[in-house]
């Protein structure tokens, strides 16, 4: 019975090569395993696994008998519906550790690192198994996504050190230059439906026991975002309403001025400003040097929820 690999609802370029990249090490140490996605894959991570010629991984939603290694998560909420009928195995991740429980011992790799793939290169040379050329390509631009391009304040020493050595595997001689490439693929959001945009990367938390969704969208221009940004606030009422949350936040992040501009939509606005110490201008605020929701959003509303 094969094994399946799989990251978070909302799939991103990091769960979804990391899912391909820990498949592959596990089935070359003899367990077999498949890499899935828990839904459609964005523009950006379909360019990435095109230019690198690796295969879309299978959808599953449900794991229900299924034996299972999570990637880039260990949040319930994130995770795929009926978790706790599947046998876990491990946890490859980058983030704080979730509510996921299990009845056994599982292999954990749980680092403070700014993206999977860097955890996951670790277990390939830990291991001493070679990353193939295709492999190593996706596993870099996984770490470009979510560093952005080595800006993000969740990058570390050890995710350029990693993305050093996975480009020389890979054969990419300017990174940045290929970060930019993947980034004006995600900004281009023309023709694309809004809903689509909302939840390109969204996530749920439970906050102190409120729930709260979260999103963000990242483009090289906030401007390319001026023709939806009414439509985007729309939305996110929307989806507040059909989810039941609190509270819905979608950051609309400027990689080039690196700052965030929040649309609001919650119950009580004023957890805006105690969690950043600035209050909202109607229905959205500027957040100057904010690019990651992991480091920079998440504990700030943990902690303006909690109090």
């Amino acid at each position: 019975m094969a094994v399946y690999v799989v990251g978070h609802k909302s799939p991103d370029t990091d769960s979804v090569c990391a899912a391909i990249a820990l498949a592959d090490l596990k089935s070359k140490l003899g367990v077999e395993s498949k890499p899935a996605a828990q839904g459609e894959l964005n523009p950006e991570t379909k360019f990435v696994l095109d230019k690198f010629g690796v295969s879309a991984p299978e959808v599953v939603t449900d794991a229900t008998d299924k034996k299972i290694f999570l990637v880039d998560h260990s949040d319930l909420s994130q995770s795929l519906d009926n978790l706790s009928k599947a046998e876990i195995l491990g946890i490859v991740d980058h983030h704080k550790l979730g509510d996921v429980t299990t009845p056994n011992p599982i292999e954990a790799w749980i680092w403070p690192v700014g993206c999977t793939c860097t955890v996951v290169k670790a277990m390939y040379d830990f291991y001493g198994v070679e990353i193939p050329k295709s492999i190593a390509g996706i596993m870099l631009c996984a770490i470009v996504s979510d560093t952005v391009i080595f800006k993000s304040a969740t990058c570390t020493p050890k995710d350029e050190e990693v993305a050093d050595a996975l480009a020389k595997v890979a054969g990419v001689s300017d990174t940045k230059a290929l970060g930019l490439e993947m980034f004006k693929v995600k900004s281009a959001v023309e023709g694309t439906p809004i809903r689509e945009l909302v939840f390109r990367d969204y996530k749920d938390f439970n906050m102190s026991g409120t729930k709260v969704g979260i999103g963000q969208l990242e483009v090289v221009d906030l401007s390319l975002l001026d023709s939806v940004k009414d439509a985007l606030y729309e939305d996110i009422q929307k989806v507040k309403a059909e989810k039941g949350n609190h509270s819905v936040f979608l950051l609309l992040t400027d990689i080039m001025k690196e700052g965030t501009e929040m649309l609001i939509v919650s119950d009580d606005p004023s957890v805006v400003q105690k969690a950043f110490g600035k209050a909202p201008e109607g229905h959205k605020v500027w957040l100057d040097g904010v690019m990651s929701r992991k480091k920079q959003v998440v504990p700030n509303f943990e902690k303006a929820f909690a109090g």
